[in-house]
């Protein structure tokens, strides 16, 4: 793949092991620049445009081949979607290396298809997508109880059906929780 010295920029190096970013053990990519500034943002220090580090992809592709024992990649931030074309790049990359893909955005879908008119690397990047976390966050709907998000108002969504099916497809979060669709349960030991 011909790169063209293509650089991200990015608000620290490759994060492994975490638990929290999406299902399983996962690789973080944190971007840099976000102009949603949503009160309460677990990471502010990811807003200025001009912080981080300008890196080559290249660098990213090597700490991912250095990888080990990870179920997923996920990027947040900052937000990737004002980076389309590396992150559809990188994300490529971690496709064909067998990778899943989580996307964390402060944008809604919607929003992303309208922008995706005038910039088509936004569907070039959602092409790679499996899930993505849509949606500002918003301090009154924080829940800590929601899976993968920090609000009420984000979605799960599952980015191939909604591709295929045209209409916003949620991530099954019931069946990923082996709980009975029709009947949440809660356990005490």
């Amino acid at each position: 793949m011909e790169l063209n010295n293509k650089t991200i920029r990015l608000a620290a190096d490759l994060q492994s092991d975490s638990i929290v970013d999406g299902p399983g053990l996962r690789a973080v990519l944190w971007t840099q620049g976000c102009s949603h500034h949503c009160r309460g943002c677990q990471n502010p220090q990811t807003w200025d445009f001009d912080g981080g580090a300008e890196v080559p992809i290249e660098m990213v592709f090597e700490a991912i081949d250095e990888l080990e024992y990870q179920d997923g990649i996920t990027f947040s931030g900052g937000d990737p979607m004002f980076q389309p074309e590396s992150c559809s790049i990188i994300a490529k990359y971690c496709k064909d290396k067998g990778y899943n893909i989580w996307v964390y955005t402060g944008f809604t879908y919607e929003q992303l298809m309208k922008l995706s008119k005038t910039d088509p690397m936004i569907m070039e990047f959602l092409k790679y997508i499996d899930v993505l976390v849509d949606g500002k966050f918003k301090i009154k709907e924080k829940d800590l109880g929601c899976l993968f998000r920090g609000s009420r108002n984000q979605r799960l969504i599952n980015v191939p059906e909604t591709l295929k099916s045209g209409e916003v497809v949620l991530f099954n979060e019931d069946k990923y929780l082996g709980i009975d669709n029709f009947k949440r349960k809660k356990t005490y030991i």
